[in-house]
């Protein structure tokens, strides 16, 4: 757990800087960002030009940073980001369905995101990413894992289970 520390500290940090660099857009327009991109029915190569910020916002409702905080407005951001392949999005998204925030609490699809997460991540945090994946195996059944694993092959960007 010692060693997690940093990395979860690495990614908050990047995602707080990130969430600077695009806040004043995203923050002002935050409710119409989730209008258009996380339910629009044929926004979805829109919504892939902005998955890493609709992770970020994702990041922000889910912990409450200068917005009010919602487990399920951070999943509708997290699935878009994540549906795009943006392996931070896969990964929080896994993290949402591993504790039920904003999602029905599923560890097939927990484990189907973050096995995506850690295919994608770059070589910095794939292996956070990789321990994080195999903590929510230890779950699952041989079924189950045999299932998630099916369903993070057949997955495409721009598609979700």
């Amino acid at each position: 757990m010692k060693n997690a520390r940093p990395l979860i500290g690495t990614l908050f940090l990047t995602l707080w800087t990130i969430g600077n660099v695009f806040g004043a857009e995203l923050s002002e327009n935050g409710r119409s960002f989730a209008r258009r991109h996380v339910s629009a029915a044929g926004g979805a190569i829109e919504a892939c030009r902005s998955a890493r910020a609709a992770a970020v916002l994702g990041f922000r409702h889910e912990h409450g940073f200068n917005v009010p905080q919602s487990y399920e407005i951070a999943a509708a951001y997290y699935h878009t980001a994540a549906a795009c392949g943006d392996p931070t999005g896969q990964y929080l998204f896994g993290l949402s369905y591993d504790k039920g925030h904003g999602v029905a609490q599923d560890g097939v699809l927990a484990y189907m995101w973050l096995n995506l997460a850690a295919a994608h991540a770059p070589q910095l945090r794939r292996p956070y990413y990789l321990r994080t994946r195999d903590a929510v195996a230890n779950n699952l059944t041989p079924a189950q894992l045999s299932q998630a694993q099916w369903l993070a092959i057949q997955w495409r960007p721009g598609t979700a289970p």
